[in-house]
């Protein structure tokens, strides 16, 4: 008879999944990954879009003014959800332990104030980075020599549409209304984005 051991990771993917489970987090992380997600695109898209109206400037120096955005984006998301979601998981618990007139030091609820913010904070810096890193890709693959038809910051920019409006359909699923609606209303607000963008320009 084999002796079948869960592994360590398993073991660990579980007691995660419980910890999201009693904190009620994963709504949180979704929200998080979504909001910030948009946020990261819509600061690609107008950076973008700025280096597009103005005069020609060097590919290198949009990728790294773009990256470098991206990585602030990222840190900025990852201390402030972690600052802020630590403090409302230690209140929780404050609460929870005066109601329950004992201590939880040892509970789930405790583990759950100790890894829930570094979860939630980095769903919420990685969410931006991530998907800023997704749309300056056709600026990096043109600076290493591929051409690509409409132009490279066209190109980002389309990816950045892209992203936009599959960020508002998962937003209409998640929601319940109409996920083409839900599309086109962060569509919406992009091309709104660009618009004012090119005026001021």
């Amino acid at each position: 008879m084999v002796c079948r051991n869960p592994s360590a990771a398993a073991i660990k993917l579980k007691q995660i999944k419980i910890l999201l489970e009693i904190s009620h987090s994963g709504e949180i992380m979704r929200r998080y990954f979504v909001v910030n997600g948009f946020d990261g695109a819509l600061t690609m898209l107008g950076l973008i879009m700025g280096f597009y109206v103005s005069n020609r400037v060097d590919l290198a120096v949009v990728i790294t003014t773009c990256l470098a955005t991206a990585l602030a984006l990222g840190m900025s998301g990852i201390s402030s959800a972690y600052i802020s979601e630590a403090a409302e998981r230690r209140r929780t618990l404050a609460q929870l332990e005066k109601a329950m007139v004992t201590s939880l030091d040892e509970s789930h609820h405790a583990r759950a104030v100790i890894w829930i913010p570094w979860l939630v904070a980095l769903v919420n810096g990685i969410a931006p980075l991530l998907i800023a890193l997704i749309i300056i890709a056709p600026l990096w693959l043109a600076r290493s020599g591929m051409v690509l038809a409409p132009g490279p910051l066209p190109t980002a920019m389309a990816v950045a549409l892209l992203i936009i409006f599959l960020l508002g359909v998962f937003l209409g699923r998640v929601g319940g209304t109409f996920w083409l609606w839900s599309g086109l209303q962060s569509l919406a607000v992009a091309l709104v984005t660009v618009g004012l963008i090119y005026l001021l320009a």
